[in-house]
């Protein structure tokens, strides 16, 4: 039997466990609290608090480099840059999640508004709110998304980073923006 042993890269962010997993099992993901404690302030106000970072300053709403935004909590992926676009709202955007099984949507009253907020599935981090004003022609939605609940790992760092299996998304789309 073939084994894959976790990237100790991968296992620093909250993926998997030390323990080798089968290949072709799905890693597992879960809140760390390891990741809980290295969290910057604002980091941990939004992921853990549902806070939102300012608009215009933060890490990625600019961001234009190829390759996987990632739970800053938990690893699990969330967002390509194939998928992200200039909504002009100040954070970053996206159509839609990389494996929509990891962002999990539920109805948000705060605010004295409802809208849809979306959260990591196993870090339960608060990650931003999901609008219905997104390109029409890739389904018009926009994941309106806080830098700070997110880690980005560029494509030529995604083996590294035990995310290799991610790696095919890009291949000849690197410079596709």
């Amino acid at each position: 039997m073939t084994r894959y042993v976790q990237p100790a890269n991968r296992a620093a962010t909250g993926a998997a466990g030390a323990n080798p997993i089968e290949e072709n099992h799905m890693p597992t993901y879960r809140k760390n609290p390891e990741a809980l404690s290295r969290l910057s302030p604002e980091q941990y106000k939004v992921t853990q608090e549902n806070a939102t970072e300012r608009p215009f300053q933060n890490d990625y709403w600019n961001h234009k480099e190829a390759g996987l935004y990632v739970d800053i909590v938990s690893g699990e992926p969330l967002f390509t840059s194939l998928d992200k676009f200039d909504s002009d709202c100040g954070w970053p955007s996206f159509t839609k999640p990389v494996d929509s099984e990891n962002v999990l949507e539920k109805k948000d009253t705060s605010h004295g508004m409802i809208r849809t907020e979306v959260r990591s599935n196993a870090g339960d981090s608060h990650l931003g709110h999901v609008f219905p004003d997104g390109p029409r022609a890739t389904g018009g939605l926009r994941y309106c998304i806080n830098s700070a609940s997110l880690r980005f790992i560029p494509v030529d760092k995604l083996e590294a980073e035990g995310y290799g299996e991610y790696r095919n998304l890009f291949s000849g789309s690197e410079q596709r923006k």
